[in-house]
C-alpha cells in the first residue's frame, strides 16, 4: 500500500515538470491524462458527463484521487458507480472533489471552508500537512489551462 502511495505520488510529481513546461498549454483533463495515475478519476468523469466541463473554459481547482486512492475503495464501490444507474450518486461524489476558481495551495488557510461544485462544502487542514477533509494532499499547485489540480490520497465522499 505504501510502495502503491509512494508510486502514485512520484507519477503527479513526474507529470507536473511537463505541464509547467508547456506554459500550462494542456486543460484539467489532458494533464490528468498525462499523469497516468488516473485513469479510475478520468473513467468516472467519463461515466458521469463530466469531461466537458471539466475541458472548459474554469477556472476550476480539483481535487483528484489518484487511482490508488479508489482502489482503497471497498470492493466493487467503483464498479457500482460506474453503472449508469447510479450516474447521479457519481456525479456529487466526483463534483464534490471540484471548487470554482483557482485555489492554489498559498491561497489555504487553516480551517478554510470552500464550496464544492455539489454545493457542500469541504474543510481544509493545515495542521499536518494540508488535509481536504480526510483526504491529504500529496501535490499541490499542479496548474492547467483552465485551472489547477490538487493530488489527493483517498476519495473524499459528501455528507461525511
Amino acid at each position: 500500500m505504501i510502495r502503491r502511495t509512494f508510486l502514485a505520488a512520484t507519477t503527479a510529481l513526474a507529470f507536473a515538470a511537463p505541464a509547467f513546461a508547456g506554459g500550462h498549454s494542456m486543460d484539467i483533463v489532458d494533464t490528468a491524462k498525462e499523469a497516468g495515475s488516473f485513469e479510475t478519476l478520468l473513467a468516472a468523469a467519463t461515466a458521469a458527463g463530466l469531461v466537458d466541463t471539466l475541458k472548459g473554459e474554469g477556472p476550476l481547482t480539483v481535487f483528484a484521487p489518484t487511482d490508488a486512492a479508489f482502489a482503497a475503495l471497498p470492493e466493487g464501490t467503483v464498479e457500482d458507480l460506474l453503472k449508469p444507474e447510479n450516474k447521479d450518486q457519481l456525479t456529487a461524489i466526483l463534483t464534490y472533489h471540484v471548487v470554482a476558481g483557482k485555489v492554489m495551495s498559498t491561497d489555504l488557510s487553516d480551517g478554510m471552508m470552500a464550496k464544492t461544485v455539489e454545493g457542500s462544502e469541504i474543510t481544509i487542514d493545515l495542521d499536518n500537512g494540508v488535509m481536504v477533509n480526510d483526504a491529504t494532499v500529496v501535490t499541490a499547485d499542479i496548474e492547467a489551462s483552465n485551472g489547477v489540480i490538487h493530488v489527493i490520497d483517498k476519495v473524499i465522499m459528501p455528507g461525511m
